[in-house]
């Protein structure tokens, strides 16, 4: 999910009663509920950067341990500020114990958002390559915006103002965004389920089905199918079904393209990023996509030309 998601989830932990246990408990559980996304810097690489973003510290080993460094360097920040006679005096007590509880808190809570989408996550590595996919949220959902951001600020307003049962909105909202994701979850279900049955009529039992929330109309989804070498789409509404279409080559199979990306690292991480590539001829080179990406907004962002190697350095 999207890094506002992360703060929102992390603020609205805190004002569920959680900010009152501890000093820095607010600003611990925000940070840590972006941490993973360390990763982030890893853009530089363009679209190699694909085959290293939810990874690593998004895996068992970096759960582990980013949580103490977190825990480590807001103690410092503490006494940095204590020695310095900046501390603020309405600040509680720190206690290292619930402190060190909240950073994990906020971390896990990181993994757990970003498996909703269906971008991807490895949860298992070093250990496993394997990517995971929700397929319950669109990787920005502003219905998750709306209502974490306006309990929090709400929980906020009576809290400053004295108001008992200051927590009581954040706990609406947290209880009101956990029913939204458990319904798009059913919704997906539903579709792949029916799109998967529309296809085994059809002849193409087996084939894998994803069903993808567009933005918004989280009613709907945007379904993709692939089996055997073809691919094809088609929709699902809540209260009309599913359909699907035909499926037509995916090019996948493309001798040349097996050849060519050996020597092209940007093809190859593509590859290992893609749930459901996609190959098409673009004169003398083939131009890899990815169908959960191929509507106009995305298409160019995940897209790899591959040309042949032996053509760039002018050898026959």
């Amino acid at each position: 999910m999207d890094n506002l998601t992360h703060s929102l989830v992390g603020a609205v932990l805190g004002q569920l009663g959680l900010k009152k246990r501890t000093g820095l408990a607010m600003p611990t559980l925000i940070i840590a509920a972006n941490l993973p996304d360390i990763d982030a810097g890893c853009a530089i690489y363009g679209i190699e950067s694909l085959s290293m973003r939810r990874g690593i510290t998004h895996g068992p080993i970096a759960l582990l341990v980013l949580p103490p460094i977190l825990w480590a360097l807001m103690l410092a920040f503490d006494r940095w500020q204590d020695r310095r006679g900046k501390r603020p005096a309405g600040r509680l007590p720190v206690d290292k114990g619930w402190l060190l509880a909240l950073a994990y808190i906020g971390c896990l809570s990181h993994p757990a958002l970003d498996w909703l989408n269906n971008y991807g996550i490895r949860l298992l590595e070093p250990f496993s390559h394997r990517w995971f996919y929700g397929d319950t949220l669109f990787i920005i959902d502003l219905w998750i915006w709306i209502a974490l951001g306006l309990s929090v600020w709400l929980s906020l307003r009576r809290e400053r103002r004295g108001t008992a049962n200051w927590q009581r909105p954040a706990w609406v909202g947290f209880t009101a965004a956990c029913a939204y994701i458990f319904a798009n979850g059913l919704i997906t279900g539903r579709a792949e389920a029916q799109a998967a049955e529309l296809l085994r009529r059809a002849g193409q039992d087996g084939a894998l089905v994803v069903a993808s929330p567009p933005p918004l109309a989280f009613w709907r989804r945007d379904i993709a199918w692939r089996r055997d070498g073809y691919y094809g789409g088609g929709a699902y509404a809540l209260g009309s079904g599913s359909t699907v279409e035909p499926g037509i080559p995916d090019g996948m199979n493309d001798l040349r393209l097996q050849e060519w990306i050996k020597d092209d690292p940007a093809a190859r991480a593509f590859l290992f990023w893609s749930r459901m590539p996609v190959a098409e001829t673009g004169g003398s080179a083939i131009v890899l996509h990815d169908q959960r990406y191929m509507q106009p907004v995305a298409r160019d962002r995940f897209t790899v030309r591959v040309e042949d190697p032996r053509a760039a350095t002018g050898i026959e």
